[in-house]
């Protein structure tokens, strides 16, 4: 949906209008309280404030009361407009400095428009709901500080969050999602299964990946590089740094400076950290001469990439600074255009459905104002791109006029197992950098030719993803993916001796295992145990022993007795070669 088409649709104009009747209930029982922005956002709506009292999570239901009394007084959301000279004027008086900033921000001649509702009124150009009487599903969240206008160099304002939607029982879905969210914390799981860090010292948006972690890094890159070469893909490896005139050349110096590291000087050239890998791929493209016969190819990578974001986005695995993108390149010819995108769709979807994610959409982004490449070109990967997506039976929403300058995109965007909505994978055409490095081949008329590149980002990057899947599965791994894929738990001292030897079959099989022959009791050992989410505990005792067999206890405390080990030993086997999402024994 287009911003302008977001901005008049109902739930949006709701959200702006709580926004400013928030800022009303601030101004009523705070006094003296100075105004900066109040939009609607994705699920809500901010304001932030300019005042002496510190906001505490106590005084947001005192808000959420005073709101709940202007709704019901029905107030009329009017407009009015006023001369740029006297708009200024007038927040003036009111000592509204934030506001003055604004209008002085905007042109000579320009006409103002204020809304008023009550005794409340607003620099805002709308639209809103009719009255307030028409507004209900809402909730104030917290209390956040904010830069005025982001920038560090300006006040730091206090910022209260809100949700809010159309109906009461969208609100109420809403917020036990986020607290369903709330448990699955990819930051809290990730340090309860060990799996990775993030330290002061090294520097934050850096990760430290654990063994745990690593060795679940390891699972993910081995099938993706395995499927990546049974897809026809050759994969490439490319330094962490290049010389000022490649990104010269990509234009990245020009136009993504500011989410680049500063230069280093060596031997008196700057060179800098990557925050991309296309131009290395397009480097070795051009390191020979390609004819139509070589192409198309598909060169992949799990690329590091740096990137400057500032220290308020990040967050978790999330966004970070330094990352692995799973990136591929395909360089084609006009006539493979459309077979590469459908086969590259495919691809994507056939590895998500792998990781558990099974309801898929399409977004296609197509031509802007402004864009480079031919729009015939445009056309004909857009066509392409449209044809991949009814191909794969998924369906597709269109955002006409959104596509990036360079190229049109399909990106998939996956749901979660608690319906939250990801934008993992994107399939972008890229008419720019093709034309910036001269790339060519030669046709079957002998003539030269500028070929198709399609960039995919197909998880997006390695850390991002691992996010996503820690929250997708709670924690609570398929066994193929899982660190320690069994536990080996033993009941009484005299048991010890047989644990051992499950333990060694178990390994020789080729089994993820662990172990507790601890001399703590058996309930606090599973208790233990269950905080790391094992697929398996393999628990065993004299009974166990003299029967030659093991007791299985499956997450959610199922315990299925009496098993033959080498029974279980081929299920889990089956169930990690072929990388099942659900237990053999469920």
């Amino acid at each position: 949906m287009s911003e302008e088409n977001k901005e008049e649709s109902l739930v949006h104009k709701m959200r702006h209008s709580l926004a400013h009747v928030m800022a009303q209930a601030v101004a009523e029982l705070f006094p003296g309280v100075k105004f900066g922005i109040g939009p609607a956002i994705e699920n809500g709506f901010y304001y932030d404030f300019d005042l002496e009292h510190h906001f505490t999570p106590e005084d947001l239901p005192l808000i959420e009361k005073k709101m709940k009394h202007i709704l019901g007084q029905a107030q009329k959301f009017e407009r009015t407009e006023l001369p740029r000279a006297e708009a200024l004027k007038h927040f003036a008086e009111k000592g509204e400095k934030y506001k003055v900033e604004l209008i002085n921000d905007l042109p000579e001649g320009s006409v103002i428009s204020i809304y008023k509702n009550g005794p409340f009124e607003d620099l805002c150009k709308g639209p809103h709901v009719e009255h307030t009487g028409k507004l209900k599903a809402y909730k104030l969240t917290h209390v956040a500080g904010a830069y005025w206008r982001g920038s560090e160099k300006n006040p730091m304002l206090q910022r209260i969050y809100a949700v809010a939607f159309e109906t009461q029982d969208e609100l109420n879905a809403y917020l036990k999602q986020q607290e369903e969210a709330a448990k699955r914390d990819h930051r809290k799981l990730g340090k309860q299964l060990d799996l990775f860090s993030i330290n002061e010292l090294i520097g934050p948006g850096l990760v430290l990946w654990h063994p745990n972690g690593a060795r679940m890094r390891h699972e993910i890159e081995t099938y993706w590089k395995d499927e990546h070469f049974k897809g026809g893909y050759g994969l490439v490896n490319t330094p962490h740094i290049g010389r000022e005139n490649l990104w010269l050349t990509s234009g990245h110096l020009e136009f993504y400076k500011d989410s680049m590291y500063a230069p280093m000087d060596i031997d008196g050239i700057n060179y800098y950290a990557k925050p991309m890998n296309c131009p290395f791929h397009i480097q070795i493209y051009q390191s020979t001469a390609r004819s139509y016969r070589d192409l198309p190819l598909r060169w992949a990578e799990l690329g590091s990439v740096y990137r400057f974001e500032k220290a308020g986005v990040l967050h978790g695995l999330m966004r970070v600074r330094g990352f692995t993108q799973d990136d591929a390149h395909i360089i084609c010819t006009p006539e493979q255009m459309e077979a590469e995108t459908i086969e590259v769709l495919r691809f994507s979807l056939n590895i998500w459905k792998t990781f558990g994610f099974t309801e898929i959409k399409a977004y296609l982004a197509t031509r802007p104002e402004g864009a480079v490449g031919e729009p015939a070109r445009w056309e004909e990967a857009q066509k392409s791109l449209r044809a991949a997506a009814e191909k794969a039976g998924i369906p597709v929403e269109v955002d006409e006029g959104g596509g990036a300058f360079y190229g049109p995109k399909i990106d998939l965007k996956v749901k979660d197992a608690i319906g939250r909505e990801w934008q993992m994978s994107t399939i972008q055409f890229d008419f720019n950098l093709p034309e910036r490095f001269g790339m060519e081949y030669t046709g079957s008329d002998g003539a030269k030719h500028q070929p198709y590149m399609i960039h995919r980002a197909l998880l997006g990057s390695l850390e991002r993803f691992f996010g996503i899947m820690i929250e997708h599965y709670a924690g609570n791994f398929p066994m193929w993916l899982a660190p320690v894929q069994v536990k080996v738990l033993n009941i009484t001292e005299e048991a010890e001796g047989y644990a051992r030897e499950v333990e060694a079959k178990l390994k020789a099989a080729g089994l993820r295992v662990a172990s507790d022959l601890s001399n703590n009791t058996i309930n606090a050992k599973v208790r233990d145990s269950a905080m790391h989410k094992f697929p398996y505990l393999v628990v065993v005792g004299l009974k166990e022993k003299e029967a030659g067999n093991v007791t299985l206890r499956l997450r959610g405390n199922k315990s299925v007795f009496g098993v033959s080990l080498d029974e279980f030993i081929a299920k889990a086997k089956t169930e990690a070669d072929t990388r099942a999402l659900a237990s053999s024994y469920s």
